[in-house]
C-alpha cells in the first residue's frame, strides 16, 4: 500500500522562529516514516513583499540547513526550493484563471499584509492563494499540515480542486487538513495575542532558532505575564502565561495540568527560567548541526538539486495532465 502524500513549506523571508520550529518543522520530523513527504522553501511566495536579493538567497539556504539539522532526512523526504520547480508558477497561473475575485478578496492574509505593506499592494499579494493551491495540488497531496490560521488557504485549495475536477473529470486529489493534537500555536512573547512572527517589530517578541542561549534567557525574562503570579492555563485571561505553558508543553510533552502542578507555589521568575532552559536545551543540538551544514554549500546544492529533480517528476506529470485537459498543446 502506497504512503499518503504530505506537502508543506516555509517562506524564505527572515530568520526561522521558535514558532516555525515547534509548530511546523519538529512535527514534520515525526511524519517522515509514515508519509511520502514534500517540504519546500517557498521563495516564490516571498516576492509579494520587497526583499534584499542576497538576504533572500542566504535565507533560502539557511532554511534548508535548518530542515536537515532539525531531523528531516533528505533520503526520506523530498526537500526542494519552490522556484526550481517551474511547474509551480505555471500551474499557479492556470489556477488563477479558475479562482474568483470574491474568493481572493475574502482572504484574511491579503487584508493583513495589505495593511502592513500599504505602499506595495501588488497583484501577487492578491492572487497568491492560487499559487499556494498549485503547490499542494501538483503533488496530489492527501494531507497538508495546517494551523488554525491557515485553514482558509486549504479551503480555497479544496474549492479549486473540486471545481477543476467537476469541469474536466478527476484530476486533483482534494487534500485534507493534517492537524496534530499536540501541535501548538506559538504566540509572541511581548504580544501573546498574536502569532510569533519573523517580521515582529519588537525583537523581544520572538525567539529565533539561531538565537544564542543568553539572548533566549533575556527574551524569556522580559516575556509578558500578569500580576497574579500563578502558573495556570487560561488563554483568554492569562495569554502570556498560557503561551509560555504551550512552549514548555511542546518541548517536554507535559500536560497543562502537570505543568500547573510543577509550578504550584512558585513565581513567574522560576517558571520563565525553566521554560527558557528547556528551549535552549531543545535548540542546542539543532544549532550545532545547523552551523556545520550551512558551511557546506556543496552539500546543500546537492540536496536541493536532487530535491528539485524528484519533485519535478511528480509535478510535471500533474501539469501535463492539466494542460491536456484544458487544451494547451
Amino acid at each position: 500500500m502506497s504512503k499518503k502524500v504530505i506537502l508543506s513549506g516555509i517562506q524564505s523571508t527572515g530568520k526561522l522562529t521558535l514558532g516555525n520550529y515547534l509548530g511546523a518543522i519538529d512535527n514534520w520530523v515525526h511524519m517522515q516514516e509514515e508519509y511520502d513527504c514534500y517540504y519546500m522553501i517557498a521563495n516564490l511566495h516571498t516576492l509579494t513583499v520587497r526583499n534584499n536579493p542576497e538576504e533572500l538567497k542566504n535565507n533560502t539556504l539557511k532554511i534548508l540547513a535548518t530542515y536537515i539539522a532539525a531531523g528531516l532526512n533528505p533520503e526520506k523526504n523530498t526537500l526542494f526550493i519552490q522556484s526550481q520547480v517551474k511547474e509551480h508558477a505555471e500551474l499557479g497561473w492556470i489556477l488563477d484563471c479558475y479562482t474568483y475575485m470574491g474568493e481572493l478578496s475574502r482572504m484574511t492574509q491579503f487584508k493583513d499584509k495589505s495593511a502592513k505593506h500599504a505602499d506595495n499592494i501588488n497583484a501577487g499579494l492578491f492572487t497568491y492563494p492560487a499559487l499556494m493551491a498549485a503547490d499542494i495540488l501538483l503533488y496530489q497531496a492527501d494531507l497538508v499540515p495546517v494551523g488554525e490560521d491557515q485553514r482558509q488557504h486549504l479551503e480555497i485549495t479544496r474549492d479549486l480542486a473540486e471545481r477543476f475536477n467537476k469541469i474536466y473529470g478527476k484530476t486533483f486529489v482534494v487534500p485534507e487538513a493534517y492537524v496534530r493534537k499536540e501541535s501548538a500555536r506559538i504566540m509572541g512573547l511581548q504580544d501573546p495575542t498574536s502569532k510569533m512572527s519573523k517580521s515582529a517589530t519588537n525583537p523581544n517578541d520572538v525567539i529565533f532558532v539561531e538565537d544564542e542561549p543568553e539572548i533566549i534567557l533575556k527574551k524569556f525574562k522580559k516575556a509578558v505575564t500578569d500580576s497574579e503570579n500563578k502558573v495556570k492555563f487560561d488563554p483568554e485571561n492569562k495569554p502570556g502565561v498560557s503561551n509560555l505553558m504551550q512552549i514548555y508543553a511542546s518541548i517536554t510533552g507535559k500536560t497543562m495540568e502537570e505543568i500547573e502542578n510543577e509550578f504550584e507555589g512558585k513565581g513567574y521568575g522560576d517558571f520563565k527560567m525553566t521554560v527558557a532552559n528547556s528551549v535552549i536545551d531543545k535548540l542546542k543540538p539543532v544549532q550545532e548541526k545547523y552551523k556545520q551544514i550551512l558551511e557546506d554549500k556543496e552539500y546543500l546544492e546537492k540536496i536541493y538539486t536532487k530535491g528539485a529533480e524528484n519533485a519535478r517528476k511528480i509535478a510535471a506529470k500533474t501539469l501535463e495532465d492539466v494542460k491536456n485537459k484544458i487544451g494547451i498543446l
